[in-house]
C-alpha cells in the first residue's frame, strides 16, 4: 500500500481518506456526513469498497455495519505523499523543496518553529541521516 495514495486516488477517494484519518474510523453514513457535493449513500458505499479493495481502507464488522479506517498509519501516508511531491515538482531534491518552502512561507514561520527546523537538521546531521 506504500504507494504514492496521490498518484492512485482521485480527488474524492482522497476526500474520503482524508476524514477517515481525521476520524479515525467512520460508518459509510458518517463519512457521507462529511464529505461535500452531496453524494448518494450507495456512492460513498461503492468508494469504500473500491478503497478498500485498492488496500487503502479497511473495515470491521459492527453488527449491522461496517466502520471503515485507513490501512496504513497515516505517518506512512505522509512520507509517501511528501517524496510524490519532492519527486514530481522538485526534481527529487529535498533542498529544493525546503527553499521553495521557507522562500515562499519562511517568512510566515515563527522564531520557535524556525528553532525547531534548525534543532531538526542538526539531529538528522548527529545520526547521519541521508
Amino acid at each position: 500500500m506504500v504507494k504514492t495514495l496521490h498518484a492512485v486516488l482521485s480527488r474524492r477517494e482522497r476526500q474520503i481518506i482524508d476524514i477517515l484519518y481525521r476520524r479515525g474510523k467512520a460508518t459509510a453514513a458518517e463519512v457521507m456526513e462529511d464529505l461535500p457535493g452531496r453524494p448518494s449513500y450507495s456512492t460513498v458505499r461503492t468508494q469504500l469498497r473500491v478503497l478498500e479493495e485498492k488496500g487503502h481502507v479497511r473495515h470491521e464488522d459492527d453488527g449491522q455495519r461496517y466502520v471503515y479506517s485507513p490501512a496504513a498509519p497515516r505517518g506512512t501516508v505522509r512520507r509517501s505523499a511528501l517524496k510524490h511531491l519532492v519527486e514530481t515538482f522538485y526534481e527529487g531534491s529535498v533542498e529544493q523543496a525546503v527553499a521553495a518552502l521557507l522562500g515562499g512561507e519562511g517568512a510566515r514561520l515563527t522564531d520557535d518553529q524556525l528553532d525547531h527546523i534548525e534543532d531538526l537538521i542538526r539531529k538528522a546531521r548527529k545520526e547521519g541521516v541521508r
